[in-house]
Parts: structure tokens; C-alpha cells; sequence
């Protein structure tokens, strides 16, 4: 069969796609990635074959993204999932998505949650779709209100009725690799929920760039993200940290994506810092995580039984998911994005001295390792796409 995977520029969305796609391939059959035309060094490195469609323009996404800082949460949750991903990206991609689903012909659509343009272009076609989830259950619920209006406008721009709009969505199939216990809330659809575990490879031996710092420190990983060194309001935060953590008995191993985060001012003795660095190979040897919240470096962490300190920056699922993390005791979340790094020193302390959060991180890991492997998925999806 021919599977058509969408996803909007990121790596928190595109990544969770990746291990279904890949198991597909390995059941012999086409995988290709609907997704934007910037993000197409993203699909190659995941050696996919890649159907670009539009981006937003940046002289439209910058000023939104701009806004941000200045927002109470309620408002920029709602800038960031109805006006960014219901509407800009939206509309920008249903052009082409439309058309690869016209021109390719494929027998299912696998889309993550926020890219709505293969959504109405399945339906139109007439294609089964599915969906994985790329966040807590939580976050659907809470976008449910948000998206009305945008996806209103969007299936008029397709020319659907407006009937099925998020009743749709909720009925959809739902793939799932976050774990009961962190989903907390459980997934309240209509349509079947099922959870996976991405394959395990026991080759990773904790691979590390050169020695620097005081080997004998605990190793702290941090990253937040491929996007946020690219918004100028956020990419001070990689300086920032460099700062606080300068003092600390610790060796930092800091990757900050895209954009110019490498120019920090100093780079402390105990600090290592690459544009990216695979997690895999970095959770064996870290003793703790410093993350924004995102649902790859999250999930990496929980999958590695590594404690964390997340400090959400920008968008409603990074404040969920710090928060489930909180709550299930297998770290700290620190408020106040930037402005909050100040108190990153007592946090890594506090998970770094208290036994507990790695044991409740390794009882997380052991929870998602028990969840049925990825390559699972693929007859559901056969099912899916022969009913």
C-alpha cells in the first residue's frame, strides 16, 4: 500500500511519524512525507522521500511568533493552535497537500495532530486517515475550542461542509506512544486509541563528542529544540543557561538547533555545545534533562528513565507535558521561561539529590518498554486502508 505521512516544521511533530513510516518501509511498502518545503534536510536525514508543500511566509510568521513573550498563556495557546497551526500553516499547505493526495494516490493518510491540510484533503478523496500523537491527551481536549473557527474556514477554502468538522477528528484512530501513566487524563475519542513503544536499540553505548568538563560531574543534557534558537525573542535563553550552570559540579551538554545559538557569549569550562546531538546515544551516560517541554526531548527522556527540569517556553504542550512531568514525579518544571533560568541551579539540585526522581523516571521507562513495538501498527493500518 501507499502511506501519505504529514506533518507540520518540527521535529516534536515530524519525529513520533518517523518510527511508523520506517516500520512501514519494513513491511515493504511506499512511505512518503507531505511536509513543508524548509523542512526538507529534516525528511532526508530521516532517509524518506519527501512531497513539499508550502511554508508560511516569513515576513507573516515572524511578527506572530513575536508576539508571544508579551501574551498571558490562554492567549498565546491560542495564537500558537488556532491562528499558527488551524489557519497559517493550515491554509499555506492545502494546496499542495491536495495535490500530492490527488497525484500520488495514497491508500491512508498518517497525519500528527496539528497538520490540518491532509485532514480535509483525505476526507475529500475519500482516503482512511489515522493519527499520532505528538502530546499528552490533554492537549487535544484543551484545543478542541481553539480550532473551531480556523478549521471552519478551512474546509470551506476545500470545499467540505462544515458537519463533521471536530467530531471528524475525534473519530479518527489514534496512535498513541505516550504512556498511561503520563497521559494521566486518558484520551476521551470516539475513535480507537492504541499505544506503541518505538523499537529499542541495544547497541547505544552512551556515544559523547570529545571529553571536556570534570568526567567524574553527573551529566546534564539540555535542549530546546530545532526551533527556538530561530525566534529572536527565545534564543537568549542558550546564553542564559551557559550562565547559571557555569558554577555547578556538572558537565552540560547543550545542542541548540537552527539558528544562531551557537553565538552564545562564553562557553563555560563544564559546557559542551553542538548544533545537535542524537538523544539516544546521550540518555545512557546523562544523569539528568533541561528541556522546554517538547514532546521528542520529553518522551526521550521518559523512554531513557532519565529525571527532568522543563522549563516551558512557548506553546500549550510544552506547559502540559511539564506539568505531567511534575505531577508524576519524574521531575521539576520551572515557570517563567527565561526569566526563570535564574532558578535552574536548585532545581537540577533538587532531582539531582532526591532519589526519587529517578526512580519514578526508571519506573516510567519500564512502563513504556512493556507497550507493544511500533511494527504493530502496520497491520492496523493495512486494515485501515483495505476497509
Amino acid at each position: 500500500m501507499r502511506v501519505l505521512f504529514s506533518s507540520t516544521a518540527g521535529a516534536g511533530h515530524f519525529g513520533p511519524l518517523i518510527p511508523f513510516a520506517k516500520a512501514c518501509q519494513a513491511a515493504g511498502h511506499e512511505v512518503l512525507v507531505a511536509a513543508p518545503a524548509s523542512f526538507a534536510s529534516s525528511v532526508a536525514a530521516a532517509s524518506l522521500a519527501h512531497a513539499p508543500f508550502a511554508d508560511v511566509p516569513p515576513d507573516v510568521m515572524g511578527p506572530v511568533f513575536a508576539r508571544l513573550p508579551s501574551l498571558p498563556r490562554e492567549e498565546a495557546n491560542a495564537l500558537v493552535i488556532g491562528h499558527i497551526f488551524g489557519r497559517l500553516d493550515a491554509q499555506a499547505a492545502l494546496a499542495g497537500v491536495t495535490a500530492t493526495v490527488e497525484e500520488w494516490r495514497p491508500d491512508i493518510v498518517v497525519r500528527e495532530p496539528t497538520e490540518f491540510a491532509s485532514w480535509v484533503a483525505a476526507e475529500k478523496a475519500g482516503v482512511p486517515q489515522a493519527v499520532v500523537a505528538i502530546g499528552v491527551a490533554e492537549m487535544d481536549e484543551e484545543a478542541k475550542p481553539i480550532l473551531v473557527e480556523p478549521l471552519a474556514e478551512l474546509r470551506a477554502l476545500a470545499g467540505l461542509d462544515d458537519d463533521r468538522q471536530l467530531a471528524g477528528l475525534a473519530a479518527l484512530p489514534y496512535f498513541s506512544m505516550v504512556p498511561p501513566t503520563f497521559d494521566g487524563v486518558g484520551l476521551r475519542r470516539s475513535g480507537a486509541v492504541r499505544r506503541f513503544r518505538t523499537p529499542i536499540d541495544g547497541d547505544r553505548q552512551g556515544r559523547l563528542p570529545a571529553s571536556w568538563g570534570d568526567p567524574d560531574w553527573p551529566l546534564v543534557y539540555v535542549s530546546f529544540g530545532s526551533v527556538t534558537a530561530t525566534v529572536p525573542v527565545f534564543a537568549p535563553i542558550y546564553g542564559a543557561v551557559v550562565d547559571v550552570v557555569a558554577e555547578l559540579p556538572v558537565r552540560v551538554l547543550l545542542t541548540v538547533g537552527e539558528g544562531d545559538g551557537l553565538a552564545v557569549d562564553r562557553v563555560a569550562a563544564n559546557v559542551h555545545v553542538e548544533r545537535w546531538w542524537p538523544q539516544a546515544d546521550v540518555m545512557p551516560s546523562a544523569a539528568a534533562v533541561v528541556g522546554h517541554g517538547g514532546f521528542g526531548t520529553t518522551m526521550t527522556a521518559l523512554a531513557g528513565g532519565v529525571p527532568q527540569v522543563v522549563v516551558p517556553l512557548f506553546s500549550m504542550d510544552q506547559f502540559l507535558n511539564a506539568r505531567r512531568v511534575a505531577e508524576v514525579g519524574v521531575g521539576i518544571c520551572v515557570e517563567g521561561g527565561i526569566d526563570g533560568i535564574g532558578t535552574l541551579p536548585d532545581a537540577l539540585s533538587g532531582i539531582l539529590g532526591e532519589p526519587a526522581f529517578g526512580e519514578s523516571a526508571r519506573l516510567m521507562a519500564k512502563e513504556m518498554a512493556s507497550l507493544p513495538d511500533v511494527s504493530q501498527a502496520v497491520p492496523i493500518l493495512e486494515q485501515l486502508a483495505a476497509g
